[in-house]
């Protein structure tokens, strides 16, 4: 799959497109419908799959500080939409610029000249342009006039995550922020996952006999709820089963809010300076402050043992 940062990295020769433009943040089940679809009609029509997303996420730039929590960096967003058969994926600069562009000019610009686009699907409440003006009426009227078609697709998923609720970004987010990440696996189809770099911690927990990664996750990271989880943590490919601490380490009076991942019965790992990702499976305690060590190491051995069974 081709990653291109802006247009300038279009190849010149690129031929006709069927595309998408969104978010897509997280890649969740309703996002696979209309990323899947896309595969589909690009293979029946002999051209190129094209997902179109920014960065920085709009709403950073049109209200600063109102970066949502992110589901999926993009070079993981990348990496699911290739799992799926995207033959391309445009990464646009979001710019105060961009976001003053009319929706014509915008569909002109990038659909029309930059992708050649034969086919573009979006879901009905998709909104382009300045002040999002554009809507998927108004870009089946751009495409009638600049020879590409335009298809609707219903994207409402639901199940019993968030109580029936569609599944969205905005139902993954809250869930995660809930701790529920079970219910967020369910609305992604994987298990929740952060990533981010192994720096060096206060080192209690080698002191105690569970040695920790405490990763550094990249910047707006849905963080789940402070608790302990079971789950799984990846370095260099290798995927470990582990016992997970998000929170402040009260039982130490900590004050800044720590990702700490326990490779289970692993030895000698050595993770510093790597880049890692740790994946939750299951919620199995909120964030306590214990009495003693005494009494935390009972607790940390009963965690450790839950997360081994739900791993295995």
């Amino acid at each position: 799959m081709q990653r291109w940062r802006g247009l300038e990295e279009i190849p010149g020769d690129w031929g006709r497109s069927v595309v998408t433009i969104g978010s897509f943040d997280g890649v969740h089940l309703g996002h696979q419908l209309i990323i899947d679809r896309v595969v589909n009609r690009a293979r029946e029509l002999d051209a190129k799959a094209v997902v179109v997303t920014f960065d920085p996420h709009p709403s950073e730039v049109v209200r600063p500080g109102s970066h949502p929590p992110l589901l999926a960096p993009h070079p993981f967003r990348a990496e699911l939409l290739a799992a799926r058969g995207v033959d391309a994926v445009l990464v646009l600069p979001f710019t105060p610029e961009l976001s003053k562009e009319s929706p014509a000019g915008f569909a002109h610009r990038v659909l029309v000249d930059a992708l050649r686009a034969r086919l573009v699907i979006e879901g009905p409440n998709f909104r382009f342009g300045h002040r999002a003006a554009g809507n998927v009426a108004l870009l089946a009227e751009i495409g009638r006039e600049s020879d590409f078609e335009v298809e609707v697709l219903d994207l409402k998923v639901t199940g019993a995550a968030g109580g029936g609720e569609p599944f969205s970004s905005t139902l993954v987010r809250r869930l995660v922020a809930e701790g529920d990440v079970s219910g967020a696996a369910e609305v992604l189809g994987r298990p929740h996952r952060v990533e981010g770099l192994v720096v060096r911690g206060a080192q209690r927990g080698r002191d105690l006999g569970y040695p920790t990664a405490n990763v550094d996750t990249v910047p707006h990271s849905a963080i789940p709820a402070d608790g302990v989880y079971a789950g799984w943590l990846t370095a260099d490919g290798d995927r470990m089963p582990a016992a997970i601490s998000v929170g402040t380490n009260p039982t130490f009076d900590g004050t800044a809010r720590t990702v700490e991942a326990y490779a289970i019965d692993r030895v000698g790992l050595d993770l510093y300076g790597l880049h890692v990702s740790v994946e939750f499976l299951a919620y199995l305690r909120g964030m306590e402050k214990f009495d003693s060590i005494e009494a935390l190491l009972v607790r940390m051995a009963d965690d450790v043992k839950q997360a081994r069974d739900l791993t295995a």
